[in-house]
């Protein structure tokens, strides 16, 4: 047998004893992960001079603040415009959009469109039809007076006045007063409304006369034309030096 192996080899009772003290030893304190002190130290002994020399701490706080900076300046001069163009520019494509959206109805309603336009041009030239021309005005003042003598009425006053122009038509203003009974100035009316041209009675004013169930009409009865190609240019001239 080997005598140097055995004086190696160690009992059971001194490797115990051995482990009861590495118990009892108390354990080393561990390092703290940051050293704020040593930071403190390393900002305290900057050499501004040579910042290449710099520790660690000191060069990531410079790259932050420059980094900040930049973004700073980049958002006061560049790209704080460049939102608010961006709103201003999303604002219009909205209103963009809305116009889109109501030509895109009005394409899709075109034929419903045309269709009562040219429904709108047929009834409008039906209502033109009953204005006289300024040749039949004679005639229609004449189909007023008929209308009161043929329900038996006295005309009093039968004056037309004079002519009020307006857009494409000119209004014919004719004093009325009639003396009759309530029920012949009730069919005068009737037979008013039922004349081929447009007649309104404005102003009605029904007084009891001197004797019992005659009554007093006074009103004014409005008639209508149209006017013609030269007096309608007449009255577009008159309209664009009224505008001056």
């Amino acid at each position: 047998m080997n005598l140097s192996a055995l004086f190696k080899k160690k009992s059971a009772a001194e490797r115990l004893a051995e482990k009861d003290a590495a118990k009892g030893e108390p354990s080393a304190s561990k390092a703290p992960l940051v050293d704020f002190q040593q930071i403190a130290q390393d900002f305290r002994t900057l050499d501004p001079k040579d910042p290449g020399l710099w520790p660690l701490a000191p060069r990531i706080v410079m790259l932050l603040g420059l980094f900040s900076t930049l973004l700073g300046a980049a958002w006061w001069f560049g790209w704080n415009v460049q939102f608010e163009d961006l709103d201003a520019k999303q604002v219009q494509e909205a209103k963009y959009k809305d116009e889109w959206l109501d030509k895109k109805k009005q394409a899709v309603n075109l034929d419903e469109y045309r269709r009562q336009l040219a429904e709108i041009d047929r009834s409008f030239g039906a209502l033109l039809k009953q204005l006289p021309n300024k040749s039949e005005m004679g005639d229609m003042l004449v189909d007023i007076n008929k209308a009161a003598q043929g329900r038996g009425l006295l005309v009093e006053l039968f004056k037309p006045g004079g002519e009020a122009a307006r857009d494409f038509y000119a209004e014919v203003p004719i004093t009325l007063t009639l003396t009759g009974s309530y029920h012949d100035i009730g069919g005068f009316s009737g037979d008013i409304a039922k004349l081929p041209r447009i007649v309104t009675l404005n102003d009605i004013n029904l007084a009891s006369g001197a004797k019992d169930g005659v009554l007093t009409l006074r009103t004014t009865a409005k008639t209508f034309r149209y006017l013609d190609d030269n007096e309608l240019a007449q009255q577009k001239q008159k309209a664009k030096g009224a505008k001056k």
